[in-house]
């Protein structure tokens, strides 16, 4: 059986989701905002925050690094330094454990390199979130496989070689995966989505958790991936879908998120049991509107039923009218009123001599 538990949430074929809310950065490099964000996704039943976590110097060649950043979202005037704004270090980290374990909502982040995934590890968050720009990353997934923490790996922009690459590379060292489908388009629309692939993974690898990350605007798909397997739930988050920052726009905002946790819930609900019953709540409308046998005329003690002799009436609180095939023939111990109940106890079977 598929499972996965961090920090206490079994996550699992009948868990209901876990929902990551994916601050990533942006908080705008300020520890406030983070926990204004930390704050407005637990009240909106998110079960994780994340950030993401990046040692700029070993992530980017220095080229890079120093490749001027002029853009409306920029944080300094080099890609780096804009980078290095937005990065949060030890203390931080620390402070934002503390808030929310306070929230009583597990928090962890996003490791883009080795070093990131150390800095994690040693702080000991529950989780290492891996992003799909790394599923080809074989030397960091192992690298995090190796922590024995549970790993999330988005799937974005990959084959489904590539993802068989990527779990070869992690369940040999660490089983606690949680695979999830992504499209690394941002926002997405619902035609880039593919939530089957929720279904291929779950067929493909049936001890792993699967997932969803959904980059598209609202809720509702998410809905849709919940009922197809999908029980990680991460959405980009914020309070300001205007603010400086390339995310904002396609994060949800605190109204949002409680829509999504509260439509999951509802959906959780509405799957129900695979197992087809009568339910107590469908007793009132199955008798005020089903059908039952009834006598379609005057019938005379010692009468033998012919199918003339019955009619399907309601309510629906007797003998069900499948059951008219197996009455013909049939002989009636006392005599009926037209609408009168058909009852089985007062026949006698055809054939049966012995109530002669």
């Amino acid at each position: 059986m598929r499972s996965l538990d961090i920090s206490g949430h079994t996550i699992s074929d009948a868990s209901e989701a876990y929902v990551i809310a994916e601050i990533g950065h942006n908080h705008g490099g300020s520890v406030a905002q983070a926990e204004a964000l930390f704050q407005a996704a637990a009240a909106a039943g998110a079960s994780a925050v994340k950030l993401q976590k990046r040692d700029n110097r070993a992530l980017f060649t220095q080229t890079m690094y120093d490749e001027p950043y002029t853009s409306i979202h920029s944080y300094g005037p080099t890609y780096g330094e804009h980078r290095e704004a937005l990065e949060f270090g030890r203390p931080e980290y620390l402070h934002l454990q503390q808030v929310a374990r306070d929230l009583g909502i597990d928090f962890f982040a996003t490791a883009f390199d080795i070093p990131s995934v150390d800095f994690l590890a040693e702080l000991g968050l529950p989780a290492i979130k891996i992003a799909s720009a790394d599923l080809t990353n074989t030397p960091l997934l192992s690298h995090a496989a190796k922590t024995g923490l549970p790993l999330i790996l988005s799937t974005g922009g990959g084959s489904m070689a590539e993802v068989r690459q990527a779990c070869d590379a992690i369940l040999p060292l660490n089983p606690l995966l949680a695979l999830l489908q992504c499209t690394a388009a941002y926002p997405a629309v619902p035609e880039d989505l593919n939530l089957r692939v929720i279904t291929t993974f779950r067929e493909e690898f049936p001890e792993v958790v699967v997932g969803f990350s959904g980059h598209d605007l609202g809720p509702e798909l998410s809905w849709i991936a919940y009922s197809l397997g999908a029980r990680v739930i991460e959405k980009h988050f914020t309070l300001d879908q205007q603010a400086k920052g390339s995310d904002h726009h396609f994060s949800l905002t605190q109204a949002q998120l409680t829509a999504l946790t509260d439509g999951l819930s509802r959906t959780r609900a509405a799957m129900g049991s695979a197992e087809k019953i009568t339910g107590t709540r469908e007793a009132a409308a199955i008798r005020k509107m089903g059908k039952k046998l009834v006598a379609a005329h005057e019938l005379p003690a010692g009468h033998v039923l012919t199918a003339e002799d019955l009619t399907c009436k309601s309510p629906g609180d007797g003998v069900k009218p499948y059951r008219l095939g197996e009455l013909v023939g049939s002989r009636l111990t006392r005599a009926l009123a037209t609408d009168a109940d058909i009852r089985i106890e007062d026949l006698v079977p055809p054939g049966d001599v012995t109530a002669a």
